[in-house]
């Protein structure tokens, strides 16, 4: 049995909570929060789960031996490394720290320890996503020509973090997990509305060495919602829309074909293909579930996780770079 605490139960806490607790090979043991009306929802719905406002009584428990992090990003790095330190394996929030460096010094220490380090980027083990990336991997969707994100919504707005760290972390792990070419570059521009606050919109370019690139748009000013999703083929084409409760996933059958004339090689012709359209099933599971399962699994059999640190710091990289290019209106910015 692996027995969990969890620190953290504001907006996702819950959510992880109620996963761990249906797990068959999951207890959840201990919930902290510094919040004690928080704790009082604990005890109504769990009333046998330890609460506490100190984080520290959670990862001194010898009964514990797995902590997860659902707290503000400034903390993750202290409270995953002292967790890893006591000897805990960890799941923590998306992203997994502030800095590149912290993700660094957590892999280090994970691996010295022999301990399993998750991030939750959740969307990777989403029927939909999932679904995604075998299409685009089948020959018939050709070769992969661009991604193109949107992300917006009216609120919430976050204090610590920018748009991007908020909301652009989701389409860059969707990102990273279609597609297998690396990044090479980054850029990016935004602005505050807000003084003194982080940025409340952004868009990002995400270039690779090939002729692939990405395009993304988030946005806490936004009068309507959208998460959508656009994976361009050289053959087909990808939508994907989760706010669909159902057809998350469009598949087109469109594409251009060029060609050039023997009369004039510089002349070329473009021919458009407009074939069927149509919505291939995709599985219903709750992402968190098929999460706790791999996560248990991981510790269970010692082996690394799908979305463990190294995801983690690659998505951080990318963000810092973010971040350096929107000082400098969108200069691009190489990454490591």
């Amino acid at each position: 049995m692996v027995n969990v605490g969890v620190i953290g139960y504001g907006y996702w806490g819950p959510n992880l909570v109620r996963n761990f607790m249906v797990n068959s090979d999951t207890k959840v043991l201990s919930v902290c929060d510094r919040d004690p009306i928080r704790l009082e929802k604990v005890q109504n719905l769990y009333p046998a789960v330890k609460v506490t406002t100190k984080a520290e009584d959670l990862i001194t428990d010898n009964e514990v031996n797995v902590i997860v992090i659902a707290t503000p990003v400034a903390s993750h790095f202290d409270l995953a490394l002292a967790a890893l330190k006591a000897g805990k394996h960890v799941w923590v929030e998306k992203p997994i720290t502030a800095t590149s460096e912290q993700a660094s010094r957590l892999i280090d220490e994970a691996n010295s320890k022999n301990l399993i380090l998750l991030v939750d980027h959740t969307f990777v083990y989403t029927g939909a996503v999932r679904k995604m990336r075998e299409i685009t991997k089948d020959p018939s969707f050709g070769k992969l020509q661009y991604y193109d994100s949107a992300r917006v919504n009216l609120g919430i707005f976050q204090h610590d973090v920018n748009v991007l760290w908020d909301l652009a972390v989701h389409d860059l792990t969707i990102m990273s997990y279609v597609i297998d070419e690396k990044p090479v570059a980054v850029s990016a521009t935004g602005y505050s509305h807000i003084k003194g606050q982080p940025e409340n919109m952004a868009f990002m370019t995400v270039f690779f060495d090939n002729d692939l690139i990405a395009h993304i748009n988030v946005n806490w000013l936004s009068p309507v919602k959208i998460r959508r999703t656009l994976v361009g083929g050289s053959k087909r084409m990808i939508v994907y829309d989760d706010t669909e409760n159902s057809e998350k996933l469009k598949i087109y059958d469109s594409g251009i074909k060029i060609t050039e004339t023997p009369d004039d090689i510089h002349k070329l012709m473009i021919s458009y293909r407009t074939g069927d359209l149509w919505s291939p099933k995709v599985d219903a599971w709750e992402a968190l579930q098929v999460e706790v399962e791999h996560f248990v699994a991981c510790i269970q059999a010692n082996q690394k996780p799908l979305t463990g640190g190294e995801e983690g710091l690659r998505i951080v990289r990318i963000l810092e770079a973010a971040d350096f290019s929107m000082r400098d209106r969108g200069v691009p910015v190489n990454l490591k």
